[in-house]
């Protein structure tokens, strides 16, 4: 196998070549590095690699999971492997490795994936970009000097180039489904309490965060939730199972649905006309497979959650930048944190409990608004993001003169203004690649469902896969010596 036939595969169709004895996991793995060697230098998305400790893994036999020998990478935050270095994105926090996988890295290791390296992320994960301080700008496969999204840029950048048909992410107000439009690959925010991020933490961002990965299959999206939706004893809140496994229900038709659709915003901001387009062409399509798609949006008060949103966030990072600190034995000081993640910082140690639980309420309410929205449909259609991914620097988090505040408006209120509702109602949202732009960007398209209930929404990605089969689509940058896009 070469990395040109290597790189045409998903992480499925790469599992049954090892179980058939066709290729070994070893050479899986040096085709994924040299795939890093080959486009990384432009990308910039893979900050370590676990050459060794791969090889160690294989050594030591692999389980028989559906991805037994496929090559993977993880997110440097939150998620952490063994004795593997996670900064956090962050100068402060580099260096910081824990003793233990985290719950979610066993599940990934028991599905067979073999790490191979860690991707880079903006600082604490607070930016719908990733070129912060420490990493640099980490580039979109299908256009350099375009941001690859964030914060899971560079899971999304060496997935859409071919380096991985997997990688991990998480997403605490978009962090994976915006990466994957900005990419051109698949992103799901499975159901508030599906994957536990334990031992170590309990709800991130007080429910708004979870983890799992971006893929560009949705078999890969079905069968790789099958695997991390484990029930942990004790855990705080666990969205229970479905009867049917995702990867066998994405098998049965998805039936007539009853969609809405909106490009209406928190903040009332309006999306580029190529993106209108886009999603229009969208709802045409929707119509053509037998869908009732109705124009309708959730009403809720869009300033007051985006301020609740960012009490949340400073509160959750300046509680793991505490606990970095107390990890390194240093106190954090403004040098070594970016300008507006200093603010937050700040912000988030002198919040008091009352605001604190102001926010939480305020989400508490919208989340029932939403709710209520949901009883009418099954399924929610929008943008993802509210243009083609942006230039490098029109999210800069080390502006000395922009807030904690105005970044949360700037990137959850103008750049990326359709996902974080999701996060705090819990429910599961799936971004598609579904578009590109006229200057060959890509353009996602987000299907929210209801809570639980991501079988309907992979059933429906399955019926957009076919009809639209973005997999063929390759960008600028990729491992593949043959570049197709259609």
């Amino acid at each position: 196998m070469n990395l040109h036939e290597y790189a045409n595969y998903d992480g499925l169709g790469l599992a049954e070549l090892v179980k058939t004895g066709q290729v070994t996991p070893k050479e899986l793995v040096d085709l994924a590095l040299e795939g890093i060697d080959k486009v990384n230098p432009q990308l910039n998305g893979v900050w370590q690699i676990l050459k060794e400790q791969a090889y160690k893994e294989i050594e030591a036999g692999l389980p028989e999971g559906d991805f037994q020998g496929v090559p993977f990478l993880i997110k440097e935050i939150l998620l952490h492997a063994k004795d593997v270095t996670t900064n956090f994105g962050s100068r402060f926090a580099e260096g910081v490795s824990f003793p233990v996988d985290s719950f979610l890295m066993e599940s990934f290791r028991k599905a067979g994936f073999v790490t191979i390296g860690t991707t880079s992320t903006p600082e604490w994960g607070y930016n719908a970009t990733t070129e912060g301080v420490l990493y640099g700008p980490t580039h979109n496969p299908w256009g350099l000097g375009h941001s690859s999204g964030g914060s899971s840029g560079g899971a999304a950048a060496s997935v859409a180039s071919g380096i991985v048909p997997i990688a991990h992410g998480n997403d605490g107000g978009g962090s994976i489904r915006i990466p994957a439009a900005n990419s051109g690959v698949i992103g799901l925010k499975p159901t508030r309490g599906r994957v536990s991020a334990g031992p170590f933490n309990s709800e991130p961002l007080a429910g708004n965060g979870i983890e799992f990965a971006l893929t560009k299959s949705i078999r890969d999206t079905a069968a790789l939730l099958d695997a991390v939706s484990v029930e942990r004893p004790g855990e705080y809140c666990y969205a229970p199972r479905p009867k049917v496994p995702y990867k066998v229900g994405i098998k049965k038709p998805v039936g007539k649905l009853r969609i809405s659709y909106s490009t209406k915003t928190a903040l009332n901001h309006e999306p580029t006309d190529e993106v209108v387009a886009a999603l229009n062409k969208t709802v045409e399509l929707l119509r053509s497979l037998g869908h009732e798609v109705v124009e309708d949006y959730p009403e809720y008060d869009g300033e007051e959650f985006l301020a609740a949103v960012n009490d949340i966030w400073s509160a959750s990072v300046a509680g793991m930048i505490e606990a970095v600190a107390a990890m390194k034995g240093e106190e954090p000081t403004e040098d070594v944190i970016e300008a507006a993640i200093w603010d937050c910082y700040q912000e988030g140690k002198n919040m008091s409990a009352l605001r604190y639980k102001a926010a939480i309420e305020i989400q508490a309410k919208v989340s029932r608004q939403v709710g209520e929205f949901f009883t009418k449909y099954d399924v929610a259609l929008s943008p993802t993001m509210g243009s083609e991914p942006v230039k490098h620097n029109v999210l800069n988090a080390n502006n000395p003169n922009i807030s904690a505040l105005q970044l949360t408006h700037q990137m959850l209120g103008q750049v990326a203004p359709y996902t974080a509702l999701y996060n705090a109602t819990g429910q599961p949202a799936l971004s598609l690649p579904l578009h590109l732009s006229n200057n060959n960007l890509p353009i996602g398209m987000q299907f929210a469902g209801r809570y639980g209930d991501e079988t309907t929404l992979l059933q429906l990605g399955k019926q957009l896969e076919e009809a639209i089969p973005w997999i063929d689509r390759k960008p600028a940058i990729h491992v593949s010596p043959s570049n197709i896009t259609v």
